[in-house]
């Protein structure tokens, strides 16, 4: 094991290269047999820099917490002991329902070293999606905000799903739950290292898939050490940077930004823990805290630009990046704008980690995922898994060469079908759609039944959407395909209108007209349909599947 400064500590972990240019060319994971991150990451960073600061918090009632890598490493203990106590035991499925308090990183650190596995899950779940969840799992702890809503959509499902046999409230007391809180202060702050394995399962998250119920993607120890990535040559942070990524811990957005990625490198983290979002106070704290790197879906930049960044002085930020869904030109430009960084989008999913990107030292292309992760090997196929040659439209898939990679999950827990169904062949079925352009750039499209056929033209949404949001008149917007007994399909635009633009006839022409003139005539939408709201995944992921069903039962 190579002796290196806390600056330099990652580098235990992963051999790698860099081109001419600078830019990561190779990446390869290097890990023991017992590989864990609580112990041999946090622990070890504890005990060679204890005072070094892991994380700033703080929420909007103005309290604040400043937590160093030795704060860490004694709560994640005593947390352990505390679910030890309660009988907590390696193997056992454990949800963590903690919105963005900082228990969280004692909870899920503490699991880590017991060996448990970690579900974490966003608060706005139901008492019909915590049975679901519960069964599927075989959930056995839970570890909850006090918050009522959360308390009583759990404590409803119990009354169906008996096999709870501890539950724990953070920030608060609850009748006929443990106080983490109260009760973690009275346990030891040491803990003996467990027998866990690098290749044992580490994490579970419920996929919130836009079709069907969501699916159990359960990931094992060496999904931290793909995350490396993420943190190193794609957030590109320093060890003395501060990183704000804006994610629920519910999320896996929150384990790729604020944990295993970012404390490989040494950094501190900020974590704001909020009740409702307004652009208005996150343009605040990057400005009050002096944020260096900033990470969030394109919907937090669109809010910021239609807030407006001026009179914010956001000269700290070094660097910021971008994932969760496709990024519209118009939001990196007019981000580029106001403040002169580049957006360096990135695209993953739940069943991986950071798969394609704009890395650090390379140009972006506005609107482009960037090129592969050294960390996977990447092509574009069709539907009999042929690559297809730049240009041309197919599913990204991950070459697996028959083996299971750092960063891809084990499997779908319980279905071994699904499994199968998303990883043969040597291939990992994204689901996905993109092409990639002469420079090995690669655009989004779609997911593959999101792909409109229309009079034998292969039309993908995100574009059209992307003309569509740079439109006045547009806040939010789908495309989907519509049944049209001439044509097959047509394209459907249904939109949210911004407040100063009331629907009408006249608007209709203008945006058909106005896509007319932005890309080709055969894209542009024939039927468009004004909204309130669109229908989401609990995640926010737009579900296209609705809005083609109301329009094959319209067509009916």
């Amino acid at each position: 094991m190579k002796t290196l400064p806390v600056e330099d500590f990652y580098e235990r972990f992963c051999d790698e290269s860099f081109d001419k240019h600078g830019v990561l060319k190779t990446f390869h994971p290097v890990y023991k047999e017992n590989f864990n991150f609580a112990y041999d990451v946090v622990d070890e960073i504890a005990r060679m820099e204890p005072n070094r600061r892991a994380m700033i918090w703080c929420n909007d009632f103005g309290e604040e917490k400043i937590f160093t890598f030795e704060d860490m490493r004694r709560y994640s203990n005593k947390a352990a002991n505390l679910f030890a106590k309660h009988g907590i035991q390696k193997g056992d499925m454990v949800m963590l329902v903690l919105k963005r308090h900082y228990q969280f990183w004692f909870a899920i650190l503490a699991l880590h070293k017991i060996g448990a596995i970690a579900i974490p899950a966003t608060n706005l779940l139901t008492k019909k999606d915590y049975i679901y969840r519960f069964k599927a799992a075989g959930v056995s702890a839970i570890v909850a905000t006090s918050a009522q809503q959360v308390v009583k959509q759990v404590e409803a499902a119990c009354t169906e799903y008996q096999g709870l046999t501890s539950r724990f409230t953070a920030m608060g007391a609850c009748p006929g739950w443990i106080d983490f809180d109260t009760e973690l202060e009275t346990m030891p702050d040491e803990f003996p290292r467990a027998d866990t394995k690098a290749l044992e399962p580490m994490l579970m998250y419920f996929s919130s898939g836009t079709t069907g119920y969501p699916k159990m993607v359960l990931h094992d120890y060496t999904y931290a050490l793909g995350h490396l990535i993420t943190a190193k040559y794609w957030h590109n942070i320093p060890a003395d940077g501060l990183q704000l990524t804006v994610s629920d811990t519910g999320w896996g957005k929150a384990v790729w930004g604020k944990l295993y990625g970012q404390w490989m490198v040494g950094c501190t983290v900020f974590v704001y823990d909020y009740e409702k979002f307004t652009p208005h106070d996150l343009l605040h704290l990057i400005e009050k805290y002096r944020i260096t790197s900033f990470c969030a879906p394109p919907t937090i930049y669109r809010f910021f630009i239609k807030e407006g960044m001026e009179g914010y002085d956001l000269s700290s930020l070094k660097y910021a990046t971008t994932a969760g869904e496709a990024l519209n030109p118009e939001v990196y430009n007019r981000f580029y704008e106001y403040t002169g960084l580049k957006l360096y989008e990135g695209f993953g999913q739940t069943e991986t980690t950071l798969t394609l990107a704009n890395l650090a030292g390379t140009t972006p292309k506005p609107g482009s995922m960037g090129k592969p992760s050294p960390l996977y090997d990447i092509v574009i196929v069709d539907e009999n898994g042929k690559e297809v040659q730049p240009g041309l439209v197919g599913e990204i898939c991950v070459r697996t060469h028959g083996e299971k990679q750092v960063g891809l999950f084990m499997g779908y827990y319980r279905d071994d079908e699904m499994s199968r169904s998303a990883w043969h062949d040597g291939l990992y079925h994204t689901g996905d759609t993109a092409w990639m352009d002469e420079d090995g750039y690669y655009w989004y499209v779609g997911r593959t039944d999101d792909v409109i056929k229309a009079s034998g033209y292969r039309i993908g949404p995100f574009e059209i959407e992307s003309v569509l949001m740079e439109h006045p008149a547009v806040l939010e917007c789908a495309v989907t395909g519509a049944p049209d007994p001439v044509r097959g399909q047509v394209v459907k635009a249904t939109i949210v209108l911004t407040k100063s633009y009331p629907p009408s006839n006249e608007l209709v022409k203008e945006l058909q007209v106005y896509v007319k003139k932005q890309t080709a005539p055969y894209k542009y939408p024939r039927i468009i349909e004004f909204v309130d709201e669109l229908p989401k995944t609990i995640s926010g992921k737009i579900r296209r599947v609705d809005i083609r069903k109301a329009s094959e039962n319209t067509a009916k």
